[in-house]
């Protein structure tokens, strides 16, 4: 018969069920009760408690747990393809626009390290550097 009780103590101390406590000396004057009315002359008797709020883990404790060894997933669950394409192509873009603004590469070879950038040819900045070097497109200032 507790259930009901906890039930509307729940309601009327507007918390969720299991932060209510039931002293278990008064059990009997407890499951005498059964209007709200009596669920408040009990709350004011102490013999119907709410609970303090349960202690959430801190952020750190839950940051530990996101190691190599502990993501599921397939490959591109945690970084998606896409989100890896821009971060490798915008710097390139960036270094092809200084390199154009400063004359070291004219306008047709900036086209066409674009497209090739476009077309996935470059892994990095060092990479795209290392192309254009061997490839003698550099200006010297």
């Amino acid at each position: 018969m507790t259930s009901l009780q906890k039930r509307m103590a729940a309601k009327v101390l507007k918390v969720g069920i299991s932060r209510i406590w039931l002293d278990p000396v008064k059990r009997e004057d407890i499951n005498k009760a059964v209007t709200k009315w009596d669920i408040r002359k009990l709350i004011k008797q102490n013999a119907i408690k709410v609970l303090p709020e349960k202690l959430h883990r801190p952020k750190e404790r839950i940051k530990k747990r996101k190691g190599t060894g502990r993501r599921k997933g397939g490959k591109y669950a945690i970084v998606s393809r896409k989100r890896r394409w821009i971060s490798t192509i915008r710097p390139l873009r960036e270094l092809l626009k200084e390199l154009k603004d400063s004359g070291q590469i004219d306008n047709p070879t900036y086209k066409k390290m674009r497209l090739l950038a476009k077309g996935g040819v470059f892994r990095s900045r060092a990479h795209l550097r290392l192309y254009l070097e061997q490839h003698h497109l550099l200006k010297e200032k």
